[in-house]
């Protein structure tokens, strides 16, 4: 009876183990790419972009954002309007599966409000992703010089 035992054992203890390691080898819904923040000489604000994708099968969505470096920080979209430019809070971004959404000047941004020092090209930015249900993404973005797109 104790060698029967055995086998049914370790087939206890392979089911336990097997959702673990497959759900530790899938990837990241979520990913970023080309982070990179535009600062403004003078002034203790500046713009984060990136390109976001949702490689998954479901929607991901996006509810905040934060930075050490900055004492707040949000989405925001900016549209032009009778040549005028607007910017109003983004938040949340749905990201739908499969889909792509491109940060970047005169769209949306992540702005960075109360910089806790001045920002100097080559810096890296640390920028944290609040996902709804609790996860969230960290993405570095390096600072370009002034004029640099």
């Amino acid at each position: 009876m104790r060698v029967s035992a055995l086998p049914a054992a370790w087939l206890v203890l392979l089911a336990t183990l097997i959702p673990a390691f497959t759900s530790a080898a899938a990837p990241p819904a979520l990913s970023a790419q080309d982070a990179w923040v535009r600062v403004t000489p003078g002034v203790d604000v500046a713009a984060a972009y990136l390109t976001l994708h949702n490689g998954g099968t479901q929607p991901v969505v996006v509810t905040g954002v934060s930075s050490p470096l900055a004492g707040a920080a949000m989405i925001h979209e900016s549209t032009l309007v009778n040549g005028q430019s607007t910017m109003r809070a983004h938040e949340p971004l749905r990201i739908g599966a499969g889909e792509t959404v491109r940060f970047a000047p005169e769209g949306l941004h992540i702005m960075l409000h109360m910089l806790k020092r001045p920002l100097a090209t080559g810096d890296e930015v640390p920028l944290v992703l609040l996902l709804e249900g609790g996860g969230s993404l960290t993405v570095t973005a390096r600072v370009r010089a002034p004029g640099d797109s």
